[in-house]
């Protein structure tokens, strides 16, 4: 039944709602909804072809409308924020109270631990290049940075 409705209406619909909203791919959304609109009333669609494209002429043009409406009445969507300019969201004196514990807790570790932490993180050397410095494979230094990392959670947590 549709796909008869379809073959006989489809393309008169499809340039029909295509010049009402002047996107393709809005009006090929209409006319799957005035299809699908067609499928639900199948049993009081009108009789004749005259009377059949009046009704579907008529659904189509009201989606239309509807869809025209709802685009209005949605507010305009805003441009891409630019995230440089916008306000840091952490508490600064939170960032300072965490840097103070952290020196604070680097003294105790290990000398090993505090190597690793200090040119990673503070230095900003890679681990290979880590690695080649102090002439160590660089699985060394991963699990050398697992473990000094622990041992500093377990540091100042016990503060």
């Amino acid at each position: 039944m549709v796909r008869h409705l379809y073959d006989e209406y489809g393309d008169p619909l499809m340039k029909f709602l295509t010049r009402l909203t002047s996107e393709r791919q809005h009006a090929e959304d209409l006319l799957q909804e005035t299809m699908l609109r067609a499928w639900r009333h199948s049993d009081s669609l009108p009789e004749g072809w005259e009377s059949r494209r009046r009704w579907l002429f008529t659904v189509a043009r009201r989606l239309a409308i509807d869809a025209a409406r709802f685009r209005r009445k949605r507010p305009s969507e805003v441009g891409a924020l630019d995230l440089t300019r916008m306000p840091a969201d952490r508490d600064e004196a939170e960032a300072v109270v965490a840097k103070h514990t952290v020196r604070g807790a680097l003294p105790r570790l290990s000398e090993a631990h505090r190597t690793v932490l200090v040119a990673l993180f503070h230095q900003g050397l890679s681990r290979a290049e880590l690695a080649a410095a102090l002439d160590v494979p660089e699985g060394t230094i991963k699990s050398r940075t697992h473990y000094a990392l622990r041992a500093l959670r377990d540091l100042v947590e016990s503060q």
